[in-house]
């Protein structure tokens, strides 16, 4: 492979390198002017891909980065399938049914699982829908009352960044009740000062993005009966359960999270998460479908009937949603739940063997009934060491590891974690080796001390936050 740079009146231009089978340099931020050979363009761009991490050791990302060879088929089937087009691919449009009624009853939908929902490009979409449902509720409601709706808000625990783009997009205060050390997620006591008439919903996550802990959903919805026997304010919870809506159903069904709290009116969830699906899939569901007000709902005819649609996406492809109705028919609640909780199995392994290690402390380990395959922790109050998480991170990413460090939001920051996130495709064995590396990065900081400690901001690691 040659490497050239090209210059022209005497300034360097921006270039690829040429093939050794092209006797011409491709220009990186134009298009070119004649077709090239499929061969060589692939060639070019399969070796910058090479320059990504290895997703396989990705402890950072939520998303699944193991595929059966069987979703690769579906995915390349429905390649050229706009699944917006209800009344062009029909079919399609039936299995999107049939997975919201197979989540409907997954979620304990009332009569059945006779709900309401659309797939999504993804949970952030999802929330999306949830959210403008919640606010067009609240709106005609006051309206109907004679009362002002210009001062919407929207409470919530540490949420991911969708819900502060939603309340942006859509002018709504988001009152975020705030972490503190001692409670890293939103309790009901923490809530309730927060709510008023002007509250258009409460939104608790089901997997939170900072630790991997489930909110108190039961606990949340009891303290807002509660309320509103006290008050008479009447506030809808939406659970965003972006990770956690496809794993308490198989892992922990004893936790009442769901539509089993008749104050749960809709639920969201990223299917490309633990739901197994490629990336660019996820559903959001009502309770009922009167909770979807029928002004936000557009009909479209197909086969001489009436098909809703909720989106805000148009044109995308149809893969990932029949590869997620592939998974439910082929895993089956059985397959679901083994596939998980050997997840959570080596998540527990990780835990118990960094508290081990001395200087961490485990914030959240793995427990089945109290979060997502993950785990959290951070450096003990009177480690005695030189690094600090952002040293520690960055040290791992030596070998391959993206084990993101970062602070906790507002009233906690001064807590900076570690935090691993367990999917399928990563073994025991793969858990074993990741430790090695611990140890040996545990080593080189006994041998080498820090001076200057890293940042944040230095340390570079994609978080979700």
């Amino acid at each position: 492979m040659i490497y050239e740079e090209k210059r022209i009146k005497g300034k360097k231009e921006d270039v690829l390198h040429i093939s050794n089978s092209t006797d011409f340099i491709l220009p990186k931020y134009k298009i070119p002017k004649k077709e090239t050979a499929p061969d060589v363009i692939m060639e070019l761009v399969k070796e910058e891909l090479f320059l990504d991490g290895n997703a396989s050791q990705n402890m950072a990302t939520f998303c699944q980065t193991y595929d059966d060879p069987e979703l690769r088929e579906l995915m390349d089937l429905c390649i050229s399938k706009n699944m917006i087009d209800k009344d062009e691919y029909p079919q399609t449009a039936e299995i999107e049914e049939r997975c919201v009624h197979i989540l409907g009853d997954l979620w304990n939908a009332p009569e059945g699982g006779n709900c309401v929902g659309t797939s999504t490009v993804g949970s952030s979409e999802a929330c999306m829908l949830g959210g403008m449902a919640m606010y067009w509720r609240w709106k005609k409601k006051r309206t109907e009352a004679g009362l002002p709706i210009d001062k919407p808000n929207l409470v919530t625990g540490p949420v991911q960044i969708c819900w502060e783009k939603f309340a942006r997009y859509w002018d709504i205060e988001l009152r975020e009740v705030p972490m503190e050390p001692d409670r890293l997620m939103m309790s009901p006591d923490a809530m309730l000062p927060y709510i008023d008439e002007n509250t258009i919903g409460v939104v608790t996550t089901f997997g939170l993005t900072f630790t991997g802990a489930y909110e108190p959903v039961e606990e949340i919805c009891e303290a807002l009966d509660r309320l509103e026997k006290k008050t008479g304010l009447d506030i809808s919870v939406h659970v965003d359960g972006a990770s956690g809506a496809m794993v308490a159903p198989f892992c922990a069904p004893e936790i009442k999270w769901d539509f089993r709290n008749p104050r749960v009116r809709s639920i969201s969830t990223s299917s490309h998460k633990f739901g197994l699906t490629p990336l660019g899939c996820g559903f959001v569901l009502w309770r009922h479908r009167d909770d979807l007000p029928d002004d936000l709902v557009f009909h479209v005819n197909y086969l001489g009937g009436d098909m809703s649609v909720f989106q805000l996406n148009f044109s995308r492809p149809a893969g990932q949603m029949i590869c997620q109705y592939y998974q439910l028919l082929r895993l089956g609640r059985e397959g679901y739940r083994r596939i998980h909780m050997s997840c959570y199995q080596a998540a527990q392994y990780l835990a118990e063997e960094i508290a081990k290690m001395g200087p961490f402390e485990i914030l959240y380990d793995g427990n089945p009934a109290q979060g997502i395959p993950a785990l959290t922790w951070k450096l003990k109050e009177d480690a005695d060491v030189s690094f600090n998480m952002y040293d520690f991170a960055d040290r791992l990413r030596n070998r391959g590891w993206q084990v993101p460090a970062y602070s906790l939001p507002e009233n906690a920051e001064q807590i900076v974690v570690q935090r691993i996130l367990v999917r399928r495709g990563f073994s025991l064995d793969m858990a074993e080796l990741l430790i090695e590396d611990f140890h040996r990065t545990l080593k080189y900081f006994e041998d080498h001390e820090v001076v200057e400690n890293m940042t944040e901001k230095e340390a570079g690691g994609f978080c979700h936050k």
